[in-house]
Order: C-alpha cells, then sequence, then structure tokens
C-alpha cells in the first residue's frame, strides 16, 4: 500500500514537470474576465494576457483549487487528447508534423516522456512490478509445497538418524543429506520471500583490480541494496536513453542535409514515450491476470518503429522495413548500454 501511494505521488510530481513544461495546453477560462490582467495590469484583448501569458479568469474557490490540482498532474485535457491517438496509430505523422512547427497542438516530447516514465514507475509500484524480488503468487504457491516436500524428507531423514545412532551405526552420510536438503530448503524460501542471500564468503580473485572487486563483493554480499539502487537510478536517469539512442538512429541516415539531429531527437523522444506506455499497459493486463494477452505486446514495437520511421522520414516500404530491423538491432544496443550505466552507477555510487 505505502509503495502504491508512493508510485501515485511520483506520477504526480511527474505530470507537475510536464506541466510545468507546456503551461498551457487545455486551458479553460470561465466568464467574467476582467478588462485588465491582474498579474501586470495589461489591458486584455482576449482569454490571455498578451504580455505576461495569464489566464484573464482566475478563480478564488477550493473548487477551483483542487481543479487546477488534477489538472496539473494529470494534464489529461486539450492536447493529451490530439498527441496519444496519433502517438499510438499515426507516430510518423505527428513526429514529422511536430519537427514542422506544429507546436500548440501537440504536447511535446519531452513533456509527454517525463509523464510515461513517471505513470510508469507509478504503475509498476503499484502492481508489485518494483518489489524486491518477490515471486509472483503462482510461484509462491509451487515453492511453498517444495518447501513441504524437503521438510517432510528432513523430518524423515531425522528419524532414520535416530534410529541410527540407538543401533550405533554412522550417520554421516544422513547427516550430509539432512544438511543438503535443509540449504535447499533455505534457499527455495529465498525466492519465495525475495530475501534470498549470496554466501558471505563470496569472494574475486585478487588479480582483479581492487576498484571493481570490492564494490562487486559488497554488491554479492547484499543483492536487494544493488537491486534498489538500480530501480532508483533508472527511475532517476531514464532520459539518457534519449541520448544513447539519438546517434544510432542517426546511423541510419548518415550524413543526410534533410534530416537533423532535432529531427531524430524528436523521433527517439516520442517513440521511447509510447514504448513507456506500453510498459504501463502490459504490467495492468500483468496485474489483471492477463498474462497472455500482454505477452502480445511483444509484437507491437517493431510495428510502431516501421510506422513512425516511414511516416517521419517519407521512406517507402522496403528502405522503411531495412531500417526497422536496423533500429531493433541499434534498440538492443541502447538498452545494453543503459543496463551497463545503471550497473556501474549501482556499484560504485
Amino acid at each position: 500500500m505505502v509503495e502504491g501511494v508512493e508510485g501515485l505521488g511520483e506520477a504526480v510530481s511527474g505530470g507537475m514537470v510536464s506541466r510545468a513544461i507546456e503551461p498551457q495546453a487545455g486551458e479553460t477560462s470561465g466568464a467574467g474576465h476582467p478588462d485588465a490582467c491582474l498579474n501586470c495590469g495589461a489591458a486584455l484583448a482576449g482569454e490571455y494576457c498578451h504580455v505576461c501569458g495569464q489566464n484573464g479568469h482566475v478563480h478564488r474557490t477550493l473548487t477551483g483549487f483542487w481543479h487546477d490540482l488534477l489538472h496539473g498532474a494529470l494534464h489529461f485535457e486539450g492536447k493529451i487528447w490530439r498527441t496519444l491517438p496519433m502517438l499510438a496509430w499515426r507516430p510518423g505523422d505527428l513526429t514529422r508534423r511536430y519537427v514542422e512547427g506544429e507546436r500548440a497542438r501537440f504536447v511535446s516530447p519531452i513533456a509527454l516522456f517525463l509523464f510515461s516514465v513517471f505513470l510508469m514507475f507509478a504503475v509498476a509500484s503499484a502492481t508489485g512490478g518494483l518489489t524486491s524480488g518477490v515471486a509472483p503468487p503462482e510461484m509462491r504457491k509451487e515453492l511453498s509445497q517444495d518447501i513441504a516436500k524437503q521438510e517432510a524428507t528432513v523430518a524423515e531423514l531425522r528419524r532414520e538418524r535416530d534410529i541410527a545412532l540407538r543401533e550405533s551405526r554412522s550417520t554421516k552420510a544422513i547427516d550430509a543429506r539432512i544438511e543438503s536438503n535443509v540449504q535447499e530448503i533455505a534457499v527455495l524460501s529465498g525466492l519465495r520471500s525475495g530475501t534470498i542471500r549470496n554466501s558471505p564468503d563470496f569472494k574475486i580473485s585478487d588479480n582483479v583490480p581492487a576498484w571493481i572487486r570490492e564494490p562487486a563483493e559488497k554488491a554479492a554480499d547484499n543483492p536487494d541494496l544493488l537491486l534498489y539502487k538500480l530501480k532508483t537510478n533508472a527511475y532517476k536517469y531514464s532520459w539518457a536513453l534519449i541520448p544513447l539512442s539519438v546517434p544510432f538512429l542517426w546511423l541510419l541516415f548518415p550524413f543526410s542535409r534533410r534530416f537533423r539531429f532535432y529531427d531524430h531527437t524528436v523521433f527517439v523522444t516520442y517513440s521511447l514515450s509510447f514504448m513507456t506506455m506500453l510498459a504501463v499497459v502490459a504490467m495492468l493486463l500483468g496485474a489483471a491476470r492477463l498474462s497472455s494477452i500482454a505477452g502480445l505486446l511483444f509484437f507491437v514495437p517493431p510495428v510502431h518503429m516501421y510506422r513512425q520511421l516511414k511516416g517521419a522520414y517519407g521512406l517507402s516500404r522496403t528502405s522503411a522495413l531495412l531500417r526497422t530491423m536496423l533500429l531493433l538491432f541499434f534498440t538492443l544496443i541502447a538498452l545494453t548500454l543503459f543496463g551497463l550505466v545503471l550497473v556501474a552507477l549501482g556499484l560504485f555510487d
């Protein structure tokens, strides 16, 4: 429950960030505008002040205050309803139109990306996607059954050991079997609870430099701490996927005078926003026990990339298909680099 509340707080914070970047999306105003702006005093010629941009109508009611909170946090008015359908089905058209100057109609790529990242981590926290490795209910049930069988075996072996002691026979073989089963029970229990630990005697060869060996040994002694750092850093540095991905997209159009790095950045940011929201849908389907349907979403990214490439860059079908295959390969490289960066931050932080 606490993680869910924290996740909701993260989504609200993300909405506030995107709201700060897109301050005028979907504003509504009421009747009764004053003749002059209440902020700077300039004469009003419309709903907004042409000098400072403030809405001519301001409220002083609690209802208006809570409306501002929800509207500013969720940002689900105006531009969002024009942006999301195009992002889902016509991503290439959305990218091209935004690059060519239609900025007021759509949510900017970075605002959408920030909000989608916050939303993903909020949903992951609420659905248990960011827990410290606790097994899902079905697996916990199977692990509990295995643990019960091992405990029954251990109980039987201890009875055999008592009989052997009374008959003055050696118990060495029985003791070894008991120890093996007890260790297996400990491993299964750790998998079930997500608190499994490596051996405190874990050591790396002395030939490895100390600046690598010591952090690695600490991570092995406390893997949950490393996992926590990985999740936290993934949340904080998710934006790094943009600069990591843009150079690979440039490689699809090397030395092109028609397409600039700005165009590629818009493409990548909108694409990452869609993939992040797709992950949100997958987590919600998983939480609703519709994992088989969620698995079908695996085939969506290649199709989306193809449509975005074809529309954004005006490619033929063959050219878009070839570049999509290359982009999938480049995406794997970018994600690998991002993962390595997260591991490095987790080890040396």
